[in-house]
């Protein structure tokens, strides 16, 4: 084997293993409730247990890092495929060009991937990044630029895609049936998980939440102090932060949940990620949360806390100016929620409920805790509904 096989090899090698390494945090992410964060989740930014939880790290329903490892088996294949004495491997007759084709091809598609992470999951996977460079280096590795060197790259993989589909066709044409079966098994197989998401479960929980995250109002909204029963017979507290993207859809799902069942009651807590208010933070994370909270907990002075509840998560204010012109259109009383939200009374009601939250090692919004027991984050709202009066019964 030559130094450009040898180096192909051991790149294609890699590949392989980081691949496995990314499946297997994928299972962790998406299978796994006791995983903990895998080394390659350093921050908000570069997660790759976040990026793995996400919709896009599938395609067809097969997780990404599975589509990773085959193309990386059949690169490997294809490096010792002339060394196959079988009949039928005659037809791979520039197994080099084809290796050069599936990683730009690869490469290419990446880039795509890339954008996304960035600029619509705004976050990084360091692993995917390493598979992105290699298939690259793969590409130039195996390209054939003959005697023009770095000037003849492009020239390179026109004819190496050029072979590959020309060799594609006449395989086909040779083995019609062996090709059809490939195809059909294939089809059966991808349409399988497609339908199904057996591989990824994260698209089946977004397609379930979507009617609430969607949703442009809450059509289950109430107004006053009170959510659920005056005399319930089973007690839901939320904790919950105004800016928090996921509470959002959570804040409807409770109001459903209220509205389903007239024998609960849902009561909330404050508790926002923001250092303006929140000592427990380390870092900023959802500025302005602190503000929102404080016209909260100064609605309920007015009777009215489900209803300034509704005007935060629905409108999303920014700044006081804009809280006040949305309560006064309200109907409050806006001067005196202005003192209110702003008074030292507000200011330790909402220093008492972080000191709650945190002290019961909650570290994220939303919370659902019935009892004892608790739930960070979302669930789709038949497995919610099913969450809460299972420990409701406890």
């Amino acid at each position: 084997m030559d130094k450009r096989r040898i180096a192909i090899l051991f790149i294609t090698f890699l590949g392989l293993v980081t691949t496995l390494k990314l499946a297997w945090i994928y299972y962790d992410a998406n299978f796994n409730p006791y995983a903990l964060a895998s080394f390659c989740s350093v921050n908000n930014v570069i997660d790759c247990d976040g990026v793995a939880k996400t919709t896009h790290s599938q395609f067809l329903g097969v997780p990404l890092a599975l589509w990773g490892l085959f193309l990386y088996s059949v690169m490997l294949f294809m490096l010792f495929v002339d060394r196959l004495k079988f009949g039928v491997f005659k037809v791979f007759k520039n197994p080099l060009d084809y290796i050069a084709a599936l990683g730009i091809t690869s490469f290419v598609l990446s880039i795509g991937l890339l954008f996304i992470s960035v600029f619509e999951l705004k976050k990084l996977c360091a692993l995917c990044l390493v598979t992105y460079l290699l298939n690259l280096a793969v590409a130039l590795l195996a390209v054939d630029t003959g005697k023009g060197g770095l000037f003849a790259i492009g020239d390179g993989f026109v004819k190496a895609f050029r072979n590959s589909i020309f060799d594609f066709i006449d395989a086909v044409k040779q083995y019609k049936i062996a090709f059809a079966a490939a195809v059909v098994c294939a089809a059966a197989v991808l349409t399988y998980t497609t339908l199904s998401m057996v591989l990824a479960p994260q698209v089946n929980h977004a397609r379930m939440i979507k009617e609430f995250a969607k949703a442009k109002l809450n059509k289950y909204k109430v107004s006053g102090n009170l959510l659920g029963s005056e005399n319930p017979t089973l007690v839901v507290h939320v904790y919950s932060d105004y800016k928090c993207p996921m509470c959002y859809a959570h804040n409807i799902m409770i109001h459903k949940l209220a509205h389903d069942f007239r024998e609960i009651q849902v009561v909330h807590h404050n508790m926002p990620l923001d250092m303006d208010c929140n000592e427990y933070l380390q870092k900023p994370f959802h500025t302005g949360s602190c503000l929102a909270a404080r016209y909260a907990i100064a609605a309920e002075n007015q009777s009215n806390l489900w209803g300034m509840n509704d005007i935060l998560f629905q409108y999303r204010p920014e700044t006081q100016e804009q809280i006040l012109n949305l309560a006064e259109i309200a109907g409050f009383d806006v001067e005196k929620l202005k003192t209110d939200a702003n008074s030292r009374q507000t200011e330790n009601r909402l220093q008492q409920e972080l000191d709650e939250a945190f002290g019961k090692g909650l570290v994220g919004t939303p919370v659902t805790m019935v009892g004892s027991d608790y739930i960070m984050g979302i669930k789709p709202y038949p497995e919610f509904k099913k969450w809460v009066f299972k420990n409701g019964k406890k």
